[in-house]
Formats: structure tokens, C-alpha cells, sequence
């Protein structure tokens, strides 16, 4: 997770994510500095849910509508991580097909039972691959509202309020989304709590 400051500038200069994207208005340049503080979370959270293939250019095109829109950036907030989250699952939703299909393809994978070594790692290798085909079965199933939400909590680590900022909806529209989430990946894990199923998986 990004830390809420960053420094840069002479010692003692702390600059909030705001800041960077009010001074970027006039010096475009200075966006790269967000670029540099968030794109590989944002690619690693991309890349968990539509894989490899597509990570790159989602991950690409959120930094430049985020470029695009820095000018109506809501400069009250200092942090910038739950806005490209949310730019970010805009644009996943728009491969809603791709992230069933990947979940689903998980969820077909099986257990290995074929994997040599000592007991306990085995054991553990086996758990963690058979609550991951459980889990990507589940998210598969469910609604991609309750689906994003979930995942910006577990996968990016946002509240739930930013996780309601980042996707534009009310704050108890995105409790009501959690909620719901939890309660159907928890039903299909066997009582599990998906929010850290879904973190280890």
C-alpha cells in the first residue's frame, strides 16, 4: 500500500497525491510522480483479475484517463488510490466476459495431488489450491456491483467508504454490495471469511 506521503523535493518536503495532481494542472510532468507511486499495485490488482494478457493495457489506459481527468480531481482528498481503483475497475467491468471466463477457468483447475515434498507442504499447497478453485468459482457467480466491491477491499485494500468513492456509488450501497459478496463467497466457502480467503488466494 502507498504510503500517504511521499517525499520528494528538499528534506523535510512532504507532498500528498493532491498536491502532485494540482501542481500537474500547470506541469504535466509532474503526473509521472503518480505514475511512479501507484502503476505496480494497480497492474497487480489488474492482473489478478483478467490476468496477464490484458494487465498492461488496462493498467496503461487507467494512468491516461487519469491523466486526462486530473483536472477535475477532488483535491480534498490527499490520497489518489481509491480514484485510479476505481478508474481501474471501470475499465475491468468492460471485460466482464474475460474476468468470468479467467475465474472459471480457476475454479476448473483441480488440485495437483502429484506434487512431491514434505507433508505439511503439501498439505498446505493442496488447502490453498482448493480454496482458490472455491473462490474463483464464487466470484465467478457473483454480480459484477458486489464483485468489485469486494475484490477493492480484499485485493486492493481500501475501506469500505473508499471503495464506494472509488466506484461513485453511496457509502451504504457499497456496504449493502460487501454484504452481500461476503455472505455468498462465505456460503460457497464452507463459512470461510472471503475477505482473507480472497487475500491468500
Amino acid at each position: 500500500m502507498a504510503a500517504v506521503m511521499r517525499m520528494t523535493g528538499g528534506p523535510g518536503t512532504e507532498v500528498t497525491d493532491a498536491e502532485i495532481i494540482r501542481l500537474s494542472a500547470r506541469e504535466a510532468e509532474r503526473f509521472a510522480e503518480i505514475f511512479d507511486r501507484y502503476y505496480v499495485e494497480i497492474h497487480q490488482y489488474v492482473a489478478r483479475r483478467l490476468g496477464a494478457a490484458l494487465a498492461d493495457d488496462v493498467t496503461a489506459e487507467t494512468f491516461l484517463i487519469a491523466f486526462d481527468r486530473r483536472e477535475r480531481y477532488d483535491l480534498t482528498y490527499p490520497l489518489a488510490r481509491p480514484w485510479l481503483y476505481g478508474i481501474a475497475s471501470n475499465l475491468v467491468s468492460r471485460h466482464h466476459r474475460a474476468e468470468t471466463r479467467q475465474y472459471k477457468a480457476l475454479a476448473r483447475l483441480g488440485i495437483d495431488d502429484t506434487v512431491d515434498g514434505p507433508a505439511d507442504r503439501i498439505e498446505s499447497r493442496i488447502d490453498a489450491e482448493s480454496a482458490r478453485g472455491l473462490l474463483a468459482s464464487a466470484l465467478a457467480a457473483i454480480s459484477p456491483g458486489d464483485r468489485d466491491v469486494l475484490l477493492l477491499v480484499a485485493w486492493a485494500g481500501l475501506s469500505g467508504e473508499e471503495a464506494a468513492r472509488a466506484l461513485g456509488v453511496p457509502a451504504g450501497t457499497a456496504r449493502s454490495r460487501l454484504h452481500r459478496a461476503r455472505k455468498k463467497v462465505r456460503a460457497a466457502l464452507g463459512g470461510a471469511d472471503p475477505t482473507t480467503v480472497a487475500e491468500e488466494a
